[in-house]
């Protein structure tokens, strides 16, 4: 795929949130236009659907003469996202029994339109723009051949969200239902699901538990307790995180287990990352066990918080080494140790977001491009 720093082509964007609609246009990644902001009148299918073609419409005319190639946005689940259907949603009501918003985007504006959620889009995003270019310009400094093209993106905020990228390529799944990490088995309640243990409302409940008292601090607030900023039970502050990152680091163990992939984390608990990293370290570093008792390591790669300079430095350093091929004089490159990097997002969540969006729109129209060459090439 090519820079989309640098592709000049243009896609519509839409930030779709449950009270407004926040519309705009990117050009090689970048906001071209003044955003332009609606009331989502999400109680009314009609009216919103509306609102959306209207908002739409008002980005063409501020573009004038410049003429978007596509439109792409995250828009909430459950979903058919390749067909562009929208589900039942919880924070636009209105939406029941499948709406093909995208199909009638294409209708009537006559570009293709790409709907995913912004949990995939977020690792999307920072796979070509952000986390992984990252690792591999470090990589690439240190005179290291290996690339990194997978990744495992999570937000943390309300929900626990996921995102996952393979070969350089966001993976949807067969049913538009990939990288539900929050559905995953929670470690620490192992009756529920895991996202009970890592959003908001958990920050808040275990600070409650933890400290003895009922709780109005929001999760920055508890944060800031934490760290000793303001007045609180700081023990049960820390604990609060940390038990959060015993909870992510278990569902990133299994997620990790299968992709055997770099994680980057976002989301506005994000923020909160040196009170979470280590603890999700160190569970990654600890052990399972077989029914005979036999301790095996939990990831089989090491785990490296790249955020940490030293750290960093620990995983660009060289671990490659030549064996000899049996019955050769000739050598080959062994990677002895296998590493695995974590760190938080490098773009922002919401600017990963937005990038993930713009390239999985670019990345369509170059795949239709290449395929509709091919079958001319094949007319002719």
């Amino acid at each position: 795929m090519k820079n989309i720093l640098e592709d000049e082509r243009i896609v519509m964007t839409l930030d779709a949130g449950g009270t407004n609609f926040v519309f705009s246009a990117l050009q090689a990644g970048v906001e071209i236009i003044e955003p332009i902001t609606l009331p989502s009148h999400s109680e009314d299918l009609e009216y919103c659907l509306k609102t959306i073609i209207s908002g739409f419409k008002q980005v063409e005319t501020v573009l004038e003469h410049r003429i978007p190639d596509a439109i792409s946005f995250a828009f909430p689940g459950p979903a058919d996202y390749k067909q562009g259907v929208i589900g039942d949603l919880i924070n636009l009501p209105s939406f029941r029994g499948g709406v093909a918003l995208g199909p009638m985007l294409e209708e009537i504006f006559g570009i293709p339109t790409l709907i995913n959620n912004d949990g995939d889009l977020f690792a999307y995003g920072e796979a070509v723009a952000g986390f992984l270019p990252f690792l591999n310009r470090h990589l690439e400094g240190a005179g290291l051949s290996r690339r990194f093209k997978n990744l495992i993106g999570v937000t943390l905020g309300t929900g626990f969200g996921g995102g996952i990228v393979v070969n350089n390529q966001i993976c949807l799944g067969d049913n538009s239902a990939a990288g539900e990490i929050w559905l995953t088995r929670n470690f620490l309640k192992p009756e529920t699901i895991a996202e009970e243990s890592v959003s908001i409302r958990a920050i808040q409940r275990v600070y409650a538990e933890k400290s003895g008292k009922p709780t109005n601090h929001t999760p920055l607030e508890i944060y800031q307790i934490a760290s000793g900023i303001i007045e609180g039970d700081k023990q049960a502050a820390v604990a609060a995180f940390e038990e959060m990152a015993v909870a992510i680091a278990e569902s990133l163990a299994n997620a990790v287990a299968l992709l055997d992939a770099p994680i980057v984390i976002g989301g506005g608990i994000a923020g909160a990352s040196k009170f979470i990293i280590p603890k999700i370290i160190e569970h990654l570093s600890g052990s399972i066990h077989d029914l005979s008792g036999k301790a095996i390591p939990r990831s089989i790669s090491s785990v490296y918080d790249v955020d940490d300079k030293d750290e960093l430095k620990a995983f660009i350093t060289n671990s490659q080494h030549e064996v000899i091929i049996p019955f050769s004089t000739k050598k080959v490159i062994y990677n002895k140790e296998k590493r695995i990097a974590i760190g938080t997002s490098k773009l922002g969540t919401s600017a990963a977001v937005c990038l993930g969006a713009y390239a999985l729109a670019l990345d369509y129209l170059d795949k239709t491009n290449h395929y509709e060459v091919a079958i001319n090439k094949e007319m002719n």
